[in-house]
């Protein structure tokens, strides 16, 4: 698994007008090639009636899935511009559909590069990129007086406070990034003079949004 990676949100979509021809950007997260066909189709049939419902995808840990589809387009114009922009911006398991309504004046070659490629990065940019980071969740148990200088160092350090679940001692349920257990675990040893108990949980994804530049 990887350490991190960037993908979109769940989903989103934004709309552009070039030269009176509307651009709309589809974005959606898809974990597998066939969620990205599913998608691209259900755009194709709410847009039936466009002149063109261009698309392409990265899908896998190691970008192994990467397709491009011009719909009708002059060669090179609309999906591989489309798919330039997924990698310039490193997302990961991301397909994007722009469909368009020609409005009566051609763009040329490069007019349409331009139009497919600002039209994904603007779809992009409203449905939000985030980074997954493989996390290890860590359960720290100790007495209730220890709770406010533990809670409030956890919250002040570089760890992410999940959860306090209060039982008959308190439960601070901590993700931790993968490689630095050892390490949290000695700090919190040392912050309470060895008073807590430290378990290890499962590994997984958490996400953290990523403020365009």
């Amino acid at each position: 698994m990887l350490e991190n990676y960037y993908t979109v949100k769940p989903e989103g979509s934004e709309e552009v007008t070039i030269q009176k021809s509307r651009f709309i950007g589809y974005v959606k997260r898809c974990e597998t090639e066939e969620e990205a066909q599913t998608f691209i189709q259900e755009i194709k049939k709410k847009h039936h009636d466009a002149n063109h419902n261009c698309s392409a995808y990265m899908i896998g840990e190691h970008d192994l899935i990467q397709k491009a589809n011009d719909d009708g387009e002059p060669s090179g114009t609309a999906g591989v511009p489309m798919l330039e922009v997924l990698k310039r911006k490193g997302l990961k398991d991301t397909a994007v559909v722009v469909t368009r309504y020609f409005g009566g004046i051609k763009l040329g070659a490069g007019g349409l590069i331009r139009a497919y490629s600002s039209t994904t990065s603007a779809a992009i940019e409203t449905t939000g990129i985030v980074k997954r980071q493989l996390m290890k969740e860590m359960k720290v148990k100790m007495e209730y007086h220890l709770l406010g200088k533990v809670e409030n160092e956890v919250r002040n350090s570089k760890y992410t406070l999940e959860t306090v679940n209060y039982l008959e001692n308190v439960e601070l349920i901590v993700y931790v990034e993968s490689g630095l257990e050892e390490e949290f675990e000695s700090w919190v040893t040392d912050l309470t003079s060895n008073q807590a108990a430290i378990t290890r949980g499962d590994s997984s994804y958490v996400e953290f949004d990523v403020t365009p530049e």
